[in-house]
């Protein structure tokens, strides 16, 4: 019987014994410095999370324009986005735009296909003298590339200076040089219509010497745009006036006007590229040259083909002209604004 009351009272002693650990470690829980501890814990989590976060949108905020050269390329953005892509280098005949970006990203030239190898995307070319700088064979003439520098702010118009200048040796296949060029290619993202703007410019001044410099050439010679080859289907022209201009051959036409659009589909989606004549250059407006088959085309010329252009000794002649890109189809009301929009940047 002692024994059977021993043992009880041993086992109650050990029950309370583990009774007591656990309140003592209940009590523990509720001691201030531990709950402190976790308060604290808690809030360097929620700042750091916080941290996190505001780093991240930070570096989601693009950088501003940003001009990046290469040695045989230079490549314009807006923030992270491209807006165009320029090769002076490596190039046998002549520099040219190769790549020009939609705002969602979407490029709309192609640079020499196999039908015609001397297409080369954005490309300004034309016949001096009588020789071609368009065509690309040995008894064609080429732009022989002289120096790259940067465009200088001009006062008497708000376009942008993000860009380069090219001055450029036109020589003939006998070697003689006609012409000087400078260049100047810029570009913007214009919010307010939400396109890709690109400014061209081309100063043509007569080399010192020659009896005669006269600008000649096709029908098409100018300032010509290649698309990518869906774009060859299911393409649409738009004219600032209200009818196509007069047939040269085929569906090969001439319209004259401040500007002129096309609209088609490229990596799958449809796109609208536009080309707008400056009011002061030589024989405005321009006679845009379009064609649909078996490819489409889009050329700014000056009526080269029928009333060649003299060049007058100390006299250089300026050919100024902008090109918008948007995503999506744009009607011609659109395009009309975009035209207003640049004549407030020309002046």
């Amino acid at each position: 019987m002692r024994a059977d009351i021993i043992t009880v009272r041993r086992r109650a002693q050990k029950m309370g014994s583990v009774s007591g650990r656990r309140q003592r470690a209940c009590l523990a829980d509720r001691r201030p410095g531990k709950a402190g501890k976790e308060e604290m814990l808690m809030l360097s989590c929620t700042l750091l999370i916080v941290l996190l976060a505001a780093l991240c949108a930070a570096g989601d905020e693009p950088p501003g324009m940003s001009v990046n050269f290469g040695r045989e390329d230079m490549v314009i953005k807006s923030g992270w986005r491209p807006l165009l892509r320029y090769r002076h280098a490596n190039v046998p005949f002549k520099p040219y735009v190769q790549e020009l970006f939609t705002p969602a990203g979407t490029n709309i030239l192609r640079d020499a296909p196999e039908d015609h190898l001397h297409h080369h995307a954005l490309m300004f070319a034309l016949g001096v003298n009588g020789a071609s700088f368009w065509a690309e064979t040995p008894a064609c003439g080429k732009q022989m590339h002289l120096h790259l520098g940067t465009p200088e702010k001009n006062p008497d118009d708000r376009t942008p200076t993000d860009g380069l200048t090219h001055t450029l040796r036109w020589r003939t296949a006998e070697g003689v040089s006609v012409l000087e060029e400078r260049r100047a290619i810029r570009a913007m993202y214009e919010a307010e219509h939400n396109a890709t703007l690109l400014f061209w410019e081309s100063t043509l001044t007569a080399i010192e010497g020659l009896d005669e410099v006269v600008l000649t050439g096709s029908h098409y010679y100018g300032l010509g745009m290649r698309f990518v080859e869906s774009m060859d289907k299911d393409g649409a022209f738009l004219y600032a006036g209200d009818a196509p201009g007069e047939i040269v051959r085929g569906d090969e036409r001439l319209t004259p006007g401040p500007w002129c659009a096309y609209t088609g589909v490229a990596e799958g989606r449809r796109v609208t590229v536009a080309m707008f004549d400056h009011p002061d250059n030589p024989r405005y407006p321009a006679l845009w040259f379009t064609m649909q088959t078996p490819f489409a085309y889009l050329s700014a010329t000056r009526n080269l083909w029928k009333e060649p252009m003299p060049l007058m000794p100390g006299e250089p002649v300026h050919f100024r002209h902008a090109i918008a890109v948007w995503d999506g189809a744009k009607d011609a009301a659109t395009i009309a604004a975009m035209n207003e929009r640049l004549l407030a940047l020309w002046r």
